[in-house]
This record gives structure tokens, C-alpha cells and sequence, in this order.
């Protein structure tokens, strides 16, 4: 789980950006950091970058296919 220390350096942002679920291997819409829907793994991706594909970590078939939800955005 993404944590912080100084909350003056973050903005909440209620845009519905926050709320699109993106297919392992799409093109990364926003800089920052993306939570698996899955399993909840988290990594850091870069605009206009893939962000990380199918293979990237191990699912169980619950799990389903990888799915990255944008948490943070730079």
C-alpha cells in the first residue's frame, strides 16, 4: 500500500482518471503509481511508457489477469 509522511505534499484529486482500470501492457496514461487490481502489487510507471505486462508477477486463476488502477498521480 502506497503510505506518506507529509501530507502538504500530496493534492486530492477527485478526477475519474483515479477510477480507470487499465489491461497489463496499455500504454501508461499519467506518471506514478499503479495498484494491481488482483493482488494489490504496486509499481511506479511513466507517461506514454507500457505499463507492466501480463507477465509480470503471478496471479492465481482467483486473481484473474493482471489490471493496473492509477493510486497516485505525478
Amino acid at each position: 500500500m502506497a503510505q506518506y509522511k507529509y501530507g502538504v505534499f500530496l493534492k486530492l484529486n477527485q478526477s475519474a482518471d483515479f477510477d480507470t482500470i487499465h489491461k497489463a501492457g496499455e500504454t501508461t496514461p499519467y506518471s506514478g503509481i499503479y495498484r494491481c487490481e488482483g493482488c494489490g502489487q504496486e509499481v511506479i510507471s511513466v507517461h506514454d511508457h507500457p505499463l507492466p505486462p501480463q507477465n509480470h508477477h503471478q496471479h492465481t486463476q482467483a486473481q484473474g489477469h493482471i489490471r493496473w488502477q492509477l493510486i497516485v498521480s505525478h
